[in-house]
């Protein structure tokens, strides 16, 4: 019995531990400290590996690679995202998908999709649609004798077709414009049917719109003409259906791309904090303190330069305050009141009666 509650009090104190070391690494982050934020990430990982009391959690692991994955991209290192998350987890099934897709959003904001399709095409194979979920089976080795044994993963069916968005319309269709292998892959893949209908239509819109534009700049031939009139019909047909369904597409859609544009806003802020170092001590200026220095000194210069006709402008409200008061004043106080006129009818009847 003590054994037993000593290895649960272990347990809780390694795993606030772990917990606590992760807030030091996203306090780190906050701070634009971003070398300090990146080296305790990757101690909590290789920790997290090594690990075989069942401390670690999915939580844990998720919160370790999102330090690492912001920290390496400010420093600069997004093409290196996605081999260092390969480094650290046992299958790329295995990274968590918010983890992914922001690593990927990140290297693609850099202009680098090196290995990217590869990447997602690893993470999305091979996951099999159940009951409201996705399931997966991967071959893993025990730690303790070397021995392999089948884990059994869970995926939600949102945070799948995040992913797939992420494959087949951005990169596909709009990275290296091959409308036809995203729509084969679509038709291919296991995905409910009402979002595979909703992906399918997106695609044939960009694929007429494509085909529209080709046509615009190369003159139909007699070789192409039954090609071009099959073409036309598939644009109409689908042009057709976008209409009926179009409602579904936009509530399908904005369930991903306000999330992708919140991953990738941040690569495009103009100002990064700025550190300074003089010997041991180090600074660190935050964009929100650059901003305001800016602005402080522009109403600086403003003011160095309208100084004169600000001047006029606050002596002329001035005077007229002045005149204002001055006029009130001598209305109220210059009436002059008799002060007998009260008590003259009364003389007046006296001298009447004498």
């Amino acid at each position: 019995m003590n054994t037993a509650t000593m290895s649960i009090t272990t347990d809780a104190s390694a795993d606030k531990i772990i917990w606590k070391q992760i807030e030091v690494s996203e306090s780190y982050l906050v701070c634009s400290m971003y070398e300090e934020a990146t080296s305790i990430a990757v101690s909590i990982l290789k920790h997290l590996q090594d690990d075989s009391s069942g401390v670690a959690t999915q939580d844990m692991w998720e919160s370790a690679a999102m330090v690492l994955v912001q920290s390496l991209n400010q420093l600069g290192r997004a093409p290196d995202i996605l081999n260092q998350l390969r480094s650290y987890f046992t299958s790329v099934k295995t990274i968590p998908s918010q983890v992914l897709l922001t690593g990927v959003c990140f290297q693609i904001a850099e202009g680098s999709i090196s290995g990217i399709r590869e990447f997602l095409e690893e993470f999305l194979n091979g996951w099999n649609l159940g009951d409201g979920q996705y399931v997966a089976v991967i071959a893993e080795a025990k730690k303790e004798c070397g021995s392999k044994y089948n884990k059994h993963l869970v995926l939600g069916i949102d945070e799948y077709l995040e992913v797939v968005e992420v494959y087949a319309v951005t990169l596909l269709a709009t990275l290296l414009k091959d409308v036809d292998l995203a729509i084969s892959w679509v038709e291919n893949a296991s995905l409910p049917e009402e979002n595979r209908q909703g992906l399918r239509r997106r695609l044939n819109s960009m694929h007429c719109s494509k085909s529209a534009k080709f046509s615009q700049v190369s003159s139909p031939t007699s070789d192409n003409a039954a090609y071009s009139v099959n073409e036309q019909n598939v644009c109409e047909g689908s042009h057709k259906s976008l209409k009926g369904k179009d409602s579904d597409n936009r509530k399908y859609a904005s369930k991903i791309v306000p999330r992708l544009a919140e991953r990738i806003e941040p690569c495009f802020w103009c100002f990064r904090a700025i550190n300074l170092k003089f010997g041991n001590t180090k600074f660190v200026i935050s964009s929100g303190k650059i901003m305001l220095s800016c602005l402080v000194l522009f109403i600086y210069y403003v003011y160095r330069r309208k100084q004169a006709t600000i001047k006029r402008m606050v002596r002329t409200q001035v005077t007229a305050m002045k005149r204002a008061l001055v006029d009130l004043w001598q209305l109220a106080f210059s009436y002059e009141v008799n002060p007998l006129a009260a008590v003259q009818p009364i003389a007046a009847a006296a001298n009447q009666g004498r």
